[in-house]
């Protein structure tokens, strides 16, 4: 029997959804920082361990002096079933975060990996769309991880809490894209100090620790802007098995975030790393 051809073992691979996205080699990034994660499994789930922290000190101390709340679809839930679900939230957006941020500017300022990479056959849509599936890897991890917590202490009311998964995911993509294209902008280890600007009124401010409705009408609107309350909202719903038509919306603001931030960091490693 003759060995298949090379372009019959090519071909299949040309079918993938990351080659349609004109990022084929995607995945070589991905395994290369798989290793280097690996080699470093502290490192690479020590952001799973500050939104626990919360969890416990929030939800389960606090929670006894708050008493009940009202959660989606106005069902009465504890305070700590409350906060549980945007804790989970929050964990993805932590982990995207984290990777798409700091490691990615070390990359391309610093170690000048991507330089490296485009002396092969991958492109700058390679390296763009396995940066940020690799965030959405490590916000992902996060979120299973925090879910088997919430699952032990049990948050979790209905079987609709294993789609907070996937929903974790999309928050984990939504912020690793913009993460990344925010990265591309930096010039100099200040500029993180604007993540952290973004980032920090987002936890608090995003119907993490208390209903919308309790805020003042301006916030409400603010609030409702920021991409964290629509991932928080989404969550919440799942995990306490009160899903309803708002959460359609929910997904598109976050699909149009990742989608805009892949095109944007695309658009500037080629700028950054062809020119």
């Amino acid at each position: 029997m003759s060995a298949p051809s090379a372009v019959s073992v090519a071909a299949p691979a040309r079918l993938t959804p990351l080659a349609l996205l004109g990022a084929g080699r995607a995945h070589t990034l991905m395994f290369r920082n798989y290793l280097s994660a690996r080699s470093h499994p502290v490192v690479f789930f020590g952001g799973f361990l500050e939104p626990v922290f919360y969890l416990f000190s929030l939800g389960v101390g606090l929670g006894a002096l708050v008493g009940d709340v009202t959660g989606p679809n106005g069902v009465t839930v504890t305070y700590v079933e409350f906060v549980a679900p945007a804790m989970l939230a929050a964990s993805a957006m932590n982990g995207a975060i984290t990777e798409s941020t700091f490691n990615i500017f070390f990359k391309l300022r610093f170690g000048k990996l991507y330089d490296a990479m485009l002396a092969t056959p991958m492109v700058p849509m390679d390296i763009a769309v396995g940066e940020i599936g690799w965030s959405q890897v490590r916000g992902a991890a996060y979120s299973t991880a925090f879910l088997v917590v919430m699952a032990f202490m049990g948050l979790v009311r209905g079987w609709t809490a294993l789609l907070a998964l996937p929903a974790a995911g999309l928050i984990g993509l939504a912020f690793g894209a913009v993460g990344m294209a925010a990265t591309t902008f930096m010039t100099s280890w200040r500029d993180f100090d604007l993540v952290q600007l973004f980032v920090l009124p987002m936890f608090l401010f995003s119907a993490t620790f208390y209903p919308l409705e309790v805020y003042p009408g301006w916030l409400q609107a603010v609030a409702r802007v920021s991409p964290l309350y629509h991932g928080t909202a989404l969550v919440r719903g799942l995990v306490l098995a009160e899903p309803s038509w708002s959460m359609v919306t929910n997904v598109a603001v976050l699909v149009a975030m990742s989608v805009a931030g892949l095109l944007v960091a695309r658009r500037r490693l080629a700028t950054l790393l062809l020119t």
